[in-house]
């Protein structure tokens, strides 16, 4: 397969990674739970729903663009009435179901060197507030994104340009930094670092992070690829808003794998099991507290077809509980995978009546 092929298979549909989060209202924390009224004197993103329903919406149809939208990624334009994706409540915000990552932006490709250098050369900050555009035309209505300089620099030019989107940082520094910053609507502690701690003991680490956090104003969060961190966070009752999970459990060790497996797949650190997203689901909806389930394509590995891609979201949306979103990234250098993506947020997120 020549490298180009393997480029155009694997991108297609890739899921956000460095944009992991979780949106998440607890009652116990006091947090309004998903579908209820905004609280008084807060403005919430969204247009009002019907009854019974949450939605959020943006100022064009999913998967169009207006005639007035940059054309820079080779998408067409049209002028289509808007249409509201299906929404949840995270703590006074009213969000879209499907949330944008970032890691097709920053070159986290989770499949090879040569793919992130192909996704860096395409994401300038002109494409990728472009990118961004897209995503509000489309119904939108938050962005999942890391704390590092790069995304900083992104969000500050995309606001200027009158930019809407709500941020979620995926933060491995300190809170009070990012909050600055970023100016985001939440914070949550990386799950990379989330599950060195939890391997390692050291999780009362991962709990200042949230206390920290806490006193900034903002949502708190954890995020993690492993369900029995989440679990272990509930049973001692941390006072966190969301967990951003991913559905894979990529952080396993490489003795984890030998003895689950019998051998060590090749790379170790990039293994996605078939059954994993089954218990990371089970695992978001024995918890009141919402959940952003992230990895959904299992970083570009299910978009082999329109039909495999449909699959990762039905399976998705009906795994998590109906007051819980999915973080998915995009890759626009061939075709509008946002437009795509939130046509299938249309298609398969709407909570059962």
């Amino acid at each position: 397969m020549s490298s180009r092929r393997h480029f155009l298979q694997i991108s297609a549909g890739i899921a956000a990674d460095a944009g992991q989060t979780t949106a998440g209202s607890a009652a116990a924390t006091g947090q309004t739970t998903p579908g209820s009224p905004a609280a008084p004197g807060q403005t919430t993103p969204g247009s009002p729903a019907a009854p019974g329903q949450t939605t959020a919406s943006s100022p064009a149809a999913p998967g169009q663009t207006t005639a007035a939208s940059p054309a820079a990624t080779g998408q067409t334009t049209t002028t289509t009435a808007p249409a509201a994706l299906p929404a949840i409540r995270l703590g006074k915000y009213t969000i879209s179901r499907l949330i944008l990552g970032s890691n097709p932006f920053y070159g986290y490709s989770h499949s090879s060197a040569a793919l992130d250098r192909h996704m860096l050369e395409w994401a300038t900050p002109e494409h990728v507030c472009q990118a961004l555009d897209e995503a509000e035309r489309n119904g939108i209505t938050a962005f999942q994104t890391n704390a590092r300089d790069r995304a900083v620099s992104d969000i500050g030019l995309y606001r200027q340009r009158g930019g809407k989107l709500q941020v979620i940082a995926l933060v491995r520094g300190e809170p009070e930094d990012a909050v600055k910053m970023m100016r985001p609507m939440a914070v949550s502690h990386h799950g990379e670092a989330t599950d060195v701690a939890f391997r390692e003991q050291n999780m009362e680490q991962v709990r200042e992070f949230t206390r920290r956090a806490r006193q900034t104003g903002v949502l708190v969060g954890v995020s993690t690829h492993k369900p029995e961190v989440i679990e272990y966070i509930e049973e001692r009752g941390w006072d966190v808003d969301f967990y951003m999970g991913c559905v894979y459990n990529r952080t396993r060790t490489p003795e984890e794998l030998r003895k689950l497996l019998g051998q060590i797949p090749l790379p170790a650190n990039e293994v996605y099991l078939e059954k994993d997203p089954q218990r990371m689901f089970a695992t978001m909806r024995q918890t009141p507290r919402t959940c952003l389930a992230f990895k959904i394509l299992a970083a570009g590995r299910a978009v082999g077809s329109a039909a495999s891609l449909d699959a990762a979201f039905q399976a998705a949306f009906a795994g998590i509980k109906p007051g819980d979103a999915v973080i998915v990234g995009a890759y626009q250098r061939f075709k509008n995978e946002i437009g795509e993506n939130a046509q299938r947020a249309l298609r398969f997120g709407a909570p059962a009546s």
